[in-house]
């Protein structure tokens, strides 16, 4: 969706919340888009709770409260349901999973995060159209089985992680995208130029971005990664860094 359209729904959504006094919610945002909302909303009387039927969820709905409810009396299984794939005589990925879904005619801002591990895959999607996924037979040419999974039951799968170290004269994104993808700074200042790089789920085309730990960066095609921290500097000055790559 485009910002200024979100923004413009997001802002009506608040406005009805406000004139009615009564709870409204956007669909699945994007991270991307999760982010631009809480900027724009960050100084104003209106602040979005966001949630996506789980703590570890990255698609979340933005949900507007009415004067009497507080973020923790938000019944998330009024707006959020689970359901738990079960795959026979195979193990689909996500991509797949993705495809077979999508398949059904459903939108994916309808569709939260999809959690696969092993044989299984958890869906997390809107009421309106959980009746109609739970009929899904097929993921590709596998069989599977569904049935409605409790919010309260869902578990996000172990992310498996490859810890680095490399080192930086300076935490600049383009240095730090080097190091981390094993590209030349050169490269990597290319690839930022072209708007492949992802911040903390926004669009960087800054290479002198100055990076802090917890930072996460994804550079299109080549993976996804976090700092996890920095370790102090080399005789030469140059500062070392401890990242991870998620797997």
């Amino acid at each position: 969706m485009e910002e200024h359209e979100l923004i413009r729904r997001a802002e009506d959504l608040a406005a009805r919340c406000g004139r009615k006094n009564q709870l409204t919610a956007t669909a699945f945002l994007t991270p991307a888009e999760r982010r631009l909302l809480e900027r724009h909303f960050a100084h104003g009387a209106v602040r979005p709770v966001f949630f996506g039927g789980h703590p570890d969820c990255e698609r979340t709905l933005a949900f507007f409260l009415p004067d009497y409810m507080e973020a923790e009396e938000l019944d998330a299984a009024e707006h959020i349901r689970a359901i738990r794939l079960t795959a026979h005589f195979g193990t689909p990925g996500h991509r797949d999973y993705m495809g077979a879904l999508l398949g059904m005619g459903v939108a994916r801002d309808r569709l939260g995060d999809i959690w696969v591990e092993g044989d299984t895959a958890t869906v997390f999607c809107l009421p309106g159209v959980e009746k109609h996924l739970l009929s899904i037979e097929k993921v590709g040419r596998v069989s599977v089985t569904a049935e409605p999974l409790p919010l309260e039951r869902a578990q996000a799968p172990e992310r498996k992680v490859k810890a680095i170290s490399f080192s930086v004269m300076s935490p600049r994104l383009d240095a730090v995208v080097a190091g981390m993808f094993r590209v030349s700074r050169t490269e990597a200042a290319r690839r930022i130029a072209l708007g492949m790089v992802i911040v903390n789920d926004l669009v960087s085309d800054k290479t002198d971005l100055q990076l802090r730990e917890g930072d996460v960066i994804s550079l299109r095609g080549a993976g996804k990664g976090r700092i996890a921290g920095f370790g102090g500097s080399s005789r030469k000055g140059r500062l070392f860094v401890n990242a991870e790559i998620y797997q």
